[in-house]
């Protein structure tokens, strides 16, 4: 069924024109794991995942950060994948200069889609990747990463997460440190994944504004990954910025409680598939996606106008300057009308209809997360 915003051609021709005329940003795609298992090339359609250069062109996406995520599960040796991984997304960029440029400022990102190249950035995706050395931090720095995820479902000794035991932790001394890092390096602060305490412990440490990397709202998807209203008011009075998460279980109760039911069968048949392609990765990545899209089809999925209810909630608690865009493309399973990177503008479109200015559009299309780079930027040169 199409969005009532689709069904007039008008709204969505008017997001197009404003897509051209934006920066649009989306600060979270987990695509480097296919290009670094699958040996995906971003210059082809594929017929399978969220995101290539063709359909970035087509949904005006001018600046996409790639996660650099390990599962904590592949362990002691985390760093060794991380940096395949980036070597994986440098690779495409030297593959693809006539498309894509490496991004390391807001300023980059802005003359890249001046000259009309997508802008390539790195987020590294959870603090057990430094493998407790923070100096790793800048290490990964200096290789282009510009947020780091401080934990992902997994706890670390220096900070809890929203996904274990965790969840009642916030920083230490050495999390603490590790924050005042970022800040003289000029890298942001995500606070996508962590415990309410630690988000609390991040607020009064650091110095600069901090992101949300692809966080929804709580009160309308009641997911500890999620932020609650108060957070949302906080991560304001910080002038940091949330970039609303697509996944639809992020974005709908129903959705979600279906989804848990099936859990263990869903655990129990993954298994099968890691145990008879243990050898052979891109195959292994490939039967898992038709898993979880098996299920995904019996589910009762939200459509894109989810995602915009919680652009709307976070922009009526936080503020139009503290809200943008932040997927989870080709790491999620994405509500109807949002099947992939080039279907931004129908979301655009939404937005619109709903009465949202193009002025306060173009900051959450991407104007928002440049402003609290070049926050983040100022604070590392006053150290």
């Amino acid at each position: 069924m199409a969005s009532t915003a689709e069904a007039q051609p008008d709204l969505l021709a008017r997001a197009r024109a404003i897509h051209r005329r934006a920066i649009v940003i989306d600060t979270h795609a987990d695509t480097a794991q296919r290009l670094l298992d699958e040996n995906l090339d971003l210059s082809g359609r594929d017929a399978e995942g969220h995101l290539d250069i063709p359909r970035m062109r087509e949904g005006g996406l001018d600046a996409q950060f790639f996660s650099i995520w390990v599962d904590s599960k592949q362990g002691p040796h985390y760093l060794r994948r991380a940096i395949a991984l980036i070597d994986a997304v440098l690779g495409q960029v030297e593959r693809h200069p006539r498309d894509l440029e490496l991004a390391r400022t807001a300023a980059d990102i802005r003359r890249i889609a001046r000259a009309g190249r997508i802008a390539v950035l790195l987020g590294v995706e959870g603090g057990h990747i430094i493998e407790e050395t923070p100096r790793v931090v800048d290490v990964l720095y200096r290789l282009g990463a510009r947020y780091m995820t401080l934990t992902w479902s997994n706890s670390v000794s220096w900070a809890g997460s929203s996904g274990d035991e965790g969840k009642n932790r916030g920083l230490n001394e050495m999390g603490r440190e590790i924050v005042r890092r970022m800040n003289r390096l000029g890298m942001m602060v995500d606070v996508s994944h962590v415990s309410d305490r630690t988000f609390y412990d991040v607020l009064d440490t650091t110095r600069a504004p901090v992101i949300a990397s692809h966080s929804s709202a709580r009160t309308l998807a009641h997911q500890p990954r999620n932020m609650t209203d108060d957070m949302l008011r906080a991560l304001a009075r910080n002038g940091g910025v949330v970039q609303i998460n697509f996944y639809s279980a992020f974005l709908d109760n129903r959705y979600a409680s279906e989804w848990t039911k099936t859990k263990k069968e869903r655990d129990e048949r993954r298994k099968v598939l890691v145990e008879r392609w243990r050898g052979d990765p891109a195959r292994l990545a490939r039967e898992k996606r038709r898993l979880d899209l098996e299920y995904d089809a019996i589910m009762p999925r939200p459509s894109l106008e989810a995602i915009a209810d919680h652009i709307d909630h976070a922009v009526k608690v936080a503020g139009v300057e503290h809200v943008g865009l932040g997927s989870d493309f080709d790491g999620a399973l994405m509500p109807r009308g949002m099947e992939d990177v080039s279907r931004l503008p129908h979301l655009t479109a939404e937005l619109l209809r709903r009465g949202h200015r193009e002025a306060d559009l173009r900051k959450i299309l991407g104007e928002n997360l440049l402003r609290v780079m070049e926050q983040v930027e100022k604070v590392k040169s006053e150290k």
